[in-house]
């Protein structure tokens, strides 16, 4: 049979419900935003982010041709879990790294992502010298894949062969560097598992634009 409680029991249960009711909603967060212009410096500006399950993030990306840094871009802005992490390509003639930090509090951003140095972790795979890809490199930091990246244009071939973190293999980044430049992306785990040879060539021009969009959109 269906028991009605007391009256006290009725309303101790209303207000709960009455209370849940009327509690406030969670704020969506607030994030310094700074996304960099043409000249990679920018301006802090405040946002709010979509959803709860967005962070604030500040991020770094520095560009290496050889031993010299050629480029450094700056930016905050909201972002998910998935977007915050450190991590890099290394193709030997050239090398990217990304260091993005990321909080939890409003306006918790308001430093710049912090510079990454890398040192060797013992892998090693194959890089292109010239028309020569059968050279070695030593893998630093997080990297812990293979790569090949490899666009045919106007019947030439152009490779380009290193190390690379994982975040950099995900379907979604292979997917926005094919749709972007045409570049194909694969990777592999194991020492010198990236053994295909092919010709080197202006590729390197179209991956730190790449990388930029994939971090920074």
């Amino acid at each position: 049979t269906f028991h009605v409680g007391s009256p006290g029991d009725n309303m101790y249960f209303f207000t709960l419900v009455l209370g849940l009711w009327l509690l406030p909603k969670a704020d969506a967060l607030q994030c310094y935003e700074c996304l960099p212009n043409i000249y990679g410096s920018c301006t802090d500006t405040t946002s709010e982010c979509p959803s709860q399950d967005y962070q604030c993030a500040a991020a770094r990306v520095t560009t290496f041709l050889g031993d010299s840094k050629i480029s450094e871009i700056t930016s905050k802005k909201c972002a998910q879990a998935k977007d915050c992490f450190k991590g890099s390509i290394n193709y030997g003639i050239s090398k990217t790294r990304i260091n993005t930090s990321c909080c939890t509090g409003n306006l918790c951003n308001t430093k710049p992502a912090p510079n990454s140095s890398l040192v060797s972790n013992g892998r090693q795979c194959f890089t292109c010298k010239g028309t020569d890809c059968t050279g070695s490199l030593n893998c630093e930091g997080s990297e812990d894949h293979c790569i090949k990246a490899t666009m045919t244009a106007e019947g030439v071939t152009k490779i380009l062969k290193g190390c690379t973190s994982k975040q950099f293999c995900s379907a979604d980044a292979i997917a926005q560097a094919a749709h972007m430049t045409g570049v194909d992306i694969s990777c592999c785990q194991g020492n010198f598992c990236n053994s295909a040879s092919g010709p080197i060539g202006g590729l390197l021009l179209l991956m730190v634009p790449l990388i930029s969009f994939i971090l920074f959109s």
